[in-house]
């Protein structure tokens, strides 16, 4: 069972660390204060993230729960081109949850946030009777009146992906159409963070089902160990390229309606160009969603380079009057593009 709450919170704040000169007062008091830095506004985003809906334990090493938990976070702050400062994590354990668990878990989270400078100022433990839930709040900062929107989508603007798509929902189709879950899950600590294997899969039927490893290493990474573009949306910021942005969590085609209808204007896109991963196709690359890439607009005569930070830059369509989201191959009439990302509570 994981250690009484005040051990595990002695612990987390011996592990976080007193942080940047961002945090007045982190973990030990019954609020962290913060100071943005001078002429920026404060960016606040929060994910919930729940065993059986996000992650399973069976699936999903502890320290990929904690990586994945504070990438959500960090790809939103990416997503407006802001600078991420600190994170506020709220636990709900079970009682019967072996405190190794919890220690790979924030050895995950911790790996993380080390690598972004983001400090763990705070947040909450209590007992679970229904799973691990894991609610994560992110807060950042952008130069005031300069953090990038979802609603700022222009009439002809170009539309942009980074990276590949459709990696980790492959990687997730895999997992399912093994039959059963794999007794476990361990990666290869010998390669240097995050690029590790997921590897040792118990399971025989899954094992017949592993694909080749050029493919699993890109498609296992992004969906155990995803990669926030922090560095992308700094460059589109520093040279005033994206008019509009999300990062690409829902999927391809919900997100990019999410723009659409805050703008208030249509999409088509363009298949022929979508970056798909080597291991998934069309249809994961469109509605898979976890890819946490950014999706932007720019102008069209914005001078937009092929690759930023070393990932790839791919113009997929463009921006519309009409309030339509339509899909074309360049050889037929342009047809409805569906929106069959993720989304709760569906009916």
């Amino acid at each position: 069972m994981p250690s009484s709450e005040k051990t595990l919170i002695s612990r987390i704040r011996k592990l976080a660390g007193s942080g940047k000169r961002s945090i007045i007062k982190g973990i030990g008091d019954d609020s962290a204060i913060l100071r943005p830095p001078a002429g920026h506004d404060l960016l606040v985003t929060t994910d919930f993230n729940l065993e059986g809906t996000h992650f399973r334990r069976e699936w999903h090493p502890a320290d990929s729960v904690g990586h994945r938990c504070l990438a959500r976070g960090l790809s939103d702050i990416a997503a407006m081109c802001g600078e991420p400062i600190a994170a506020l994590l709220s636990l709900a354990l079970p009682a019967d949850l072996p405190q190794k668990w919890v220690d790979d878990f924030l050895r995950g989270f911790l790996a993380l946030a080390n690598r972004f400078d983001v400090t763990l100022a705070g947040g909450d433990i209590a007992e679970s009777r229904s799973g691990i839930l894991a609610d994560v709040m992110v807060i950042g900062s952008a130069r005031k009146g300069k953090a990038i929107q979802r609603s700022t989508a222009r009439v002809g603007d170009m539309i942009y992906a980074t990276g590949t798509l459709g990696a980790s929902a492959a990687t997730l189709r895999t997992l399912f159409e093994a039959g059963k879950a794999p007794k476990r899950v361990r990666h290869n600590e010998r390669l240097p963070h995050p690029y590790r294997e997921a590897i040792g899969w118990e399971n025989q039927k899954f094992q017949t089902k592993r694909v080749p490893h050029s493919e699993r290493s890109e498609g296992w990474e992004r969906h155990f160990y995803p990669e926030p573009r922090l560095a992308i949306g700094r460059y589109l910021r520093e040279h005033r390229l994206a008019t509009s942005m999300i990062d690409l969590s829902d999927g391809l085609s919900t997100d990019l309606a999410h723009i659409c209808e805050e703008s208030g204007v249509g999409a088509t896109l363009n298949q022929n160009l979508i970056p798909i991963a080597r291991n998934a196709d069309l249809d994961l690359a469109l509605h898979g969603g976890e890819d946490y890439e950014l999706l932007f607009t720019a102008r069209k005569s914005a001078k937009m380079p092929v690759e930023i930070a070393g990932i790839p830059v791919t113009e997929i369509g463009w921006i519309t009057r009409e309030k339509k989201l339509l899909i074309t191959d360049c050889k037929s009439s342009p047809k409805k593009l569906k929106v069959r990302g993720w989304e709760h509570f569906k009916k």
